[in-house]
């Protein structure tokens, strides 16, 4: 589709730009991860909790969905997992394979879709690492299938994902602070893109939809899942003084 070479196109752009997404761990976190003193994330700010974590990595298969950027993979390959990091951006894999190649670790990096993982076989990964990137795509429901078929019985899914109510603001106004309500739930950019504003602001950021919470949560339960552990993060917009509005959840495979 049309939007997903387009997001892959800004994202490269992004990248190459050092977006807060796209700007690698350093060495020295690689070496504290390898003695055991780690954390990643999921949404902006907050680690994720240490107990969402299987008690050994070591050799645990994990895939790091829409998770390219030097930042997630890396940490998790230092643990002595089996990380294969998928993403849209080749510029954001090779942020991955940068930090591999710098600080002697073993990544596999794959590009693609991540409504679309049939390049690898049902029940191949322990544990599946998916920060917050879901609202690029237009469908959430097939990424949790997906995930739900790649993963081994009992296996793990940890998500980050926006609240939607971010969506219900015109974005340019809600970039100075200014709320102005003008959107409906579920919301998508391609249906504003007759708005200046709104086209300036995805060719810089990429196109977003908003997916319904019902689509974030009931989804991955309508998928197999059964969520287990939640949280909430900033988003980084003007509604962080007021709510919010990041979001985590861990899911185990039924």
């Amino acid at each position: 589709m049309k939007y997903i070479k387009e997001n892959e196109r800004i994202w490269d752009e992004r990248s190459q730009n050092n977006d807060e997404w796209s700007i690698p761990v350093t060495s020295e976190m690689v070496t504290r991860a390898k003695e055991g003193v780690w954390s990643i994330v999921l949404t902006p700010t907050k680690p994720v909790p240490s107990n969402w974590f299987p008690e050994n990595l070591k050799n645990k298969k994990i895939l790091c969905l829409a998770s390219g950027g030097g930042q997630q993979g890396p940490i998790l390959a230092a643990t002595g997992a089996d990380v294969t990091v998928f993403d849209n951006s080749m510029k954001q894999l090779e942020k991955d394979a940068y930090v591999a190649q710098r600080d002697n670790l073993k990544i596999k990096t794959v590009q693609g879709n991540m409504q679309d993982l049939s390049m690898f076989e049902d029940e191949s990964f322990d544990c599946i690492i998916h920060p917050w990137s879901n609202g690029y795509v237009d469908n959430v429901l097939p990424v949790w299938h997906e995930c739900a078929r790649v993963l081994k019985k009992h296996g793990i899914l940890l998500a980050g994902f926006g609240n939607p109510i971010e969506f219900i603001f015109n974005a340019a106004k809600l970039e100075q602070g200014i709320f102005s309500v003008e959107n409906m739930i579920p919301y998508a950019d391609i249906e504003h893109m007759d708005d200046p504003e709104t086209r300036k602001i995805v060719e810089d950021g990429g196109y977003l939809w908003s997916h319904t919470l019902e689509d974030q949560i009931q989804g991955q339960i309508e998928a197999g899942f059964a969520i287990v552990g939640f949280y909430e993060d900033i988003g980084g917009t003007a509604l962080d003084k007021y709510i919010n509005s990041s979001i985590a959840t861990k899911a185990i495979k039924l």
